[in-house]
Order: C-alpha cells, then structure tokens, then sequence
C-alpha cells in the first residue's frame, strides 16, 4: 500500500524523504553552531556556579573580622534559669556577677467568688485604676461574658477580665491588672466598687493611710538647723546633719503595715567645705593723727602681726549610707537597710513587722554622717497595702509588687521582673525567689563563633571541591567526595576537566590553600604568630592521631578537631579572633588575618566587573554571535529547503504532464488501429 500513488496527496518519488535528507546535510554547519552554544552556557553556568561559592566563601570570610564579627557577640549564662535568667548584647563587658531574688514582681489579680451563669451586671459606669492610669467606661448591663469582652476591649493593655468555670453552671469573673510593680495598684470605683462587693471580690476595710507631713515647726534638730532644709514636701539633710520628725500619734509596727517614701542622694565633690584663703586678722582701727595751720601729723599706723598661715588638712572622708532610723515609744530605734547613691528620686519600701515586730513607732529620724554626701527624702507614709482605698480582695491570685533582687549584696527594687538598667548591655528577667546567690556570667558566644569557622570551613571546602573538579580530569576527585547526592555526583561528572587548562583558577585555588596554611601575627606575648592547625582546623586534622597515606587530603580540603577548636576558643579566644583578622598597626583598620586573606584574594573575582563578570561576559558575546550566526542559517535554511520542494514539485508535475501526454498517444495509436482493422 505504501507504493500506491495518489495525485495530490503523496509524492510519486517521496520527494519529503530525499528533501530532508538534502537539508540535514545543508544543517551541519547550523548543528555545531547549537552545540557550540550549548557548551558556551554550559561553562557560563559552571562559572556563575564558581562565582556562587566564591561569594559564600568571601561573605563567611568577611563576617569573621567586620564590624558585626561573631567574637563581639555576648551571651548571659545563668545558674539557674529557674531563679535568674538574662540576654545579653554587644555592648555587655565580661564579668560574673551574684544576685538574690527576695520577690519577684507582680500584678494585682482578684477573683470573685463562683457566680451563676444566669448573673448579669447593671448597667451603669465602672472605673478601674491602675496605678495613675484610669479606664472608665459606660456599660448597658449584659452578661457576665459581655462585661468581662467590654474590660478586655477598653482596658487594652493596662487592664484584663476573664471568667473561669469553677463548678458547672457557674464561673467566677477574674479581673487583673496587666502592670506589675507595687506603685500599679487595681482600684475600684463607683459601680466597679459596687460589683466587686456584690460578687465578694472585695470586702470593705479600715484604710488608716498615714501621711508624714514635713513642717519648720515639728522638727526636732538633732545638730545645727544650717544643715536642715525644707523646699516644700521635700526634706534636705546635709552632710553632718540630723533631724527627727514625729509621727503623731503613734503607729503600731504589725503586718501587713508597711513604710514607703522616695529618697535621693547627691555626692559632693572631695574639696567641698575647705577653706581657700586665709583668715583676714583682727579689725584694727586707723593710727590717727594731728593738725596745726596747714600741717598734718600722721601717726605710725598700728601693727598686727599674724602667725604664718597653714591651710587646714581636709576631714576624713565617711561614708555612711544607713541614714533612716524609726524610734519606738520604749526609747529603742531601729535602722533601715543601707540607701544606694541614685541620681533621681528612687521609691522605697518595708514592711513594718519585720523592723519593729508590734512596737510603738513615735519618730523617724534621719541622720547624715557622710562628710561628701547630701540626702533628701519626700512623701512619707505608712499604709496597708493590702487595704485599695477602703477595701481588700478576699480572693487575690496575685497582689501588686515590686521585685526585690540582690546585686553584689546590693538591694534593687524595680516595677517589674525585666531589668536592663544595672548592667550595661545586659537584660535580666526575674523568675522565681531564691535563698541563695545565683551566678551570672557574661562571656563570648563561643557556639557563635565556632558555627561561624564551620561555616567558612564548609564554604572553603565545597569551592575547593568545585575547582578540583573543573580543573582535573581524573574521576576520583569525584569519587572522594563521599557527601555528595546522586544527582550532584552526575552533575559533577558531566563539568569533570572543563576548566583543566585554566591558569587562572588553578592559580586561585593554589592561593586559597597557601592563605589556609601561612602563619598569621598576632599580638600575643607568648607567640608572635598563630596557624589555624593550633586551632584544630588544618588540611590533615585527623592525622595527628594516626592514620596511614590518604590523597584526598592533599587537595587542599581542611578537617576540623572538635575538641582541639574548642580547647582553644575557651583559652586563646583573642588569638583567635587575630587569627581571621588584625590590626597589625594601630589604625583600627585590620590588615592581616586568613578571613582577612580570603576576602582579599576573592574580591577580584566576585566584585562588578571581576574575573568571574569578565568570563561570563565573554561567554555571552561569543553566545550572541553564534545565535546570530544561527539566525542566518535558518533564513537560508528555509530558503534552500523552500527552492527544493518548489524545484521536486516542478519535477513531478512535469513527470505527470508527460504520463498524461504518453497516455494520450497511447490511446490515439489504439484509435487508430481499430480504424484500420475495419
């Protein structure tokens, strides 16, 4: 069937066949062209690829001696992150310091007592306080649910409700502050006032506030009133000073009953109160003298002389930082801890049961023996603190307080358990109390800096790795890298040697494994240089302990001794960092170093316009032209292809004509035949 020929359907000679045969002979130059253009984006691939690690291995090279080096970078160690836990910046010096926490910071939190689900609030005005912040709100009545969603709503961040099933078919309504310190008291007023007693939140108490007022005329001077003064409510006591100010009538020292009041401290430079000159003598009166006529006698004037003058040899400095004191009705006094020198006014606070245990408290006296120091205290009181303006929570989860913690035996008292102002760089958070000190230790991020050397190891390791193969021909350069996936072992086998006759990476890998194997300064006192195998990251680490010949670790790849890095980043840290880069002379550039060394030797060839940018470039170019040069063939391609089928058409019609016309003989030769015959 294949041999049967119909008119304008199929060719008579299969003319298709033979014109395609004809045009893949024309398509040779137009096919190694292509190929020549496949094998141009190939090795720019593989160049692009090159450039890839390079810029890894630079941007890891770079990190480790820039400004944001990992050998700044500080961590805060706790003994215990139960007790004591803390961040730590760049910014943080080394150290190791002890703190106590005596109390944590904490909010107010009351709890009702269970409420059916059927209970609903009255429409009315509630207010809430949390410390000097007010929320106020009008509420239409509604549910339990839909007052505990509108204190949510309005009190945002300051204040919380939240119901808890305590029983089936009821709950109990949780109001809290979100604040903590103990100057952030939850108050109620008004119809919140009226809820919380209606729901047994709160029951009503004696808020016997006392208030301690500063006046000229209630002091009792205890050394001369110079060294005493009173600016409005605030109380001055200069150093040498004492003062005692009554509390009238008399309070009792029991639980819960605490004294509170804001103090400051100024520090005097060491030459205040010397004299500086001389005292000026007696006054002695003029000589006189006598008059006759015109003339005038004048006396010898009087004369004083004074011994020589020595200035005065300045006091002894004292310090003495327990200045407060109560007195009790028996005669007795007791003091108050120690004050810390603070440049504002700091608040203070404690409870009166430990100080006095039930005695009668008649005075606080303040007492300045400091020779260079002044002190000022304001807003005396003494309350309950358990008693929010008449009333007290029946069922608080949590009352408003400040922390306590214990610095170097220096006592702290902050609103709340995140701390960032004692040590520079250093935020610490209080977590629970503690009977004992609990170590802080601030050092290097050591993990830090050792995942940094892997990271340039692994980065110096795989572009070293890539360049083997491209400049090799030799397949166990691909057999050795056992790490490898299949895929990227077939990848690397098809770019094996592709660069083999390449100077210019081979000159570049050579360099990368002299940088890896140079000594490098260091301003250590013990060895004036320092090689990264004394760091346990060399091009045989293993060996050391053994082992027979190995090639593949004669290609430049480097090993790491996890041991040996990490003895030395606990005991050579500085040389380490001098190691990847060093300032060799003073002018807070570094100028040496293998991170250093590294970033140096890459940028020629990673940088806009480098070797790598030069090689691509060039690859482009000659892609373009090929392309170009392909475009051409394909115009004349189609054009010759086109000039064939028009010239075999012609062939085959031509054919067919002249079958017609032998046809048409034919038949007329019959035609005459049959006429002859008859």
């Amino acid at each position: 069937m294949s041999d049967i020929y119909i008119p304008g359907i199929k060719s008579r000679f299969d003319t298709d066949t033979i014109i395609e045969g004809l045009m893949s002979v024309e398509r040779l130059p137009r096919d190694r062209a292509q190929r020549n253009i496949d094998q141009l984006a190939a090795q720019k691939g593989y160049w692009q690829e090159v450039g890839r690690r390079i810029s890894s291995l630079r941007d890891g090279a770079r990190s480790l001696y820039s400004f944001q080096n990992p050998f700044t970078e500080r961590i805060a160690q706790s003994a215990d992150e139960q007790v004591i836990s803390a961040s730590a910046t760049r910014e943080a010096s080394e150290g190791e310091y002890h703190f106590t926490v005596k109390q944590i910071a904490q909010a107010d939190r009351f709890l009702s007592r269970p409420l059916e689900d059927s209970f609903r609030v009255d429409a009315g005005t509630y207010t809430f306080t949390v410390g000097d912040n007010e929320i106020s709100f009008e509420f239409r009545g509604g549910t339990l649910k839909e007052f505990s969603d509108m204190v949510n709503r309005r009190g945002q961040d300051r204040l919380g409700a939240s119901l808890i099933a305590v029983e089936r078919g009821s709950r109990a309504l949780l109001i809290e502050s979100k604040v903590t310190g103990a100057q952030n008291r939850l108050g109620f007023t008004g119809d919140s006032e009226q809820l919380a007693y209606l729901t047994g939140m709160a029951e009503r108490i004696d808020d016997s506030r006392r208030e301690i007022p500063f006046a000229e005329n209630t002091f009792t001077y205890l050394a001369s009133p110079q060294y005493v003064n009173l600016d409005g409510s605030t109380l001055s006591v200069y150093a040498g000073g004492a003062v005692s100010v009554p509390v009238n009538p008399g309070i009792r020292a029991n639980a819960p009953w605490v004294i509170q009041f804001e103090t400051l401290t100024k520090l005097l430079p060491e030459e205040a109160g010397l004299e500086s000159s001389p005292p000026s003598g007696p006054d002695i009166p003029p000589a006189g003298s006598i008059s006759y006529g015109d003339i005038t006698i004048e006396n010898d004037p009087v004369s004083a002389p004074l011994p020589p003058w020595t200035p005065p040899s300045p006091p002894p400095r004292k310090d003495d930082m327990v200045m407060l004191s109560l007195v009790f009705s028996d005669g007795s006094k007791v003091s108050l801890p120690a004050l810390n020198d603070t440049a504002s006014f700091t608040s203070l606070r404690y409870n009166l049961d430990e100080l006095g245990r039930g005695k009668n408290i008649t005075a606080l006296e303040i007492t300045n023996n400091n020779t260079h120091r002044d002190i000022s205290i304001r807003n005396v009181q003494i309350f309950n603190p358990d008693a929010l303006g008449g009333f007290r929570p029946r069922n608080p989860v949590s009352t408003a307080q400040d922390a306590i913690i214990t610095m170097e035996g220096i006592e702290i008292r902050r609103d709340t358990n995140t701390i960032d102002d004692l040590i520079p760089g250093v935020t610490i958070n209080a977590r629970g109390v503690s009977s004992r000190p609990v170590t802080l230790t601030v050092e290097p991020d050591r993990e830090e800096i050792k995942n940094s050397i892997i990271s340039l190891v692994g980065n110096y390791n795989r572009l070293m790795a890539e360049m083997n193969v491209l400049t090799r021909n030799d397949t166990t350069v691909i057999e050795e890298l056992s790490y490898l996936s299949d895929d990227e072992r077939e990848a690397m086998e098809e770019r094996l040697g592709a660069f083999s006759g390449d100077s210019i990476l081979n000159q570049f890998k050579n360099s990368l494994q002299r940088s890896a194997s140079t000594p490098y300064p260091t301003s250590g006192e013990e060895q004036d240089y320092i090689l990264l195998a004394q760091i346990g990251v060399s091009t045989d680490a293993r060996r050391a302990g053994g082992g027979g010949y190995d090639p593949s670790r004669l290609r430049g790849y480097l090993e790491i001794d996890e041991k040996v890095l990490d003895a030395a980043l606990e005991t050579k840290l500085p040389m380490i960092r001098q190691l990847f880069g060093y300032d060799t002379d003073g002018d807070l550039i570094v100028d040496s170093g293998l991170a250093y060394t590294i970033e140096n030797l890459s940028k020629p060839y990673v940088e806009s316009g480098g070797f790598i940018s030069l090689k691509t470039g060039t690859i482009d170019s000659r892609i373009s032209q090929d392309q170009r040069r392909i475009e051409t063939m394909d115009r004349q391609l189609a054009a010759r292809e086109a000039q064939l089928k028009l010239q075999y058409g012609e062939m085959e019609g031509a054919y067919s004509r002249m079958e017609q016309l032998s046809s048409s003989l034919d038949s007329l030769s019959q035609q005459n035949s049959t006429g002859s015959n008859r």
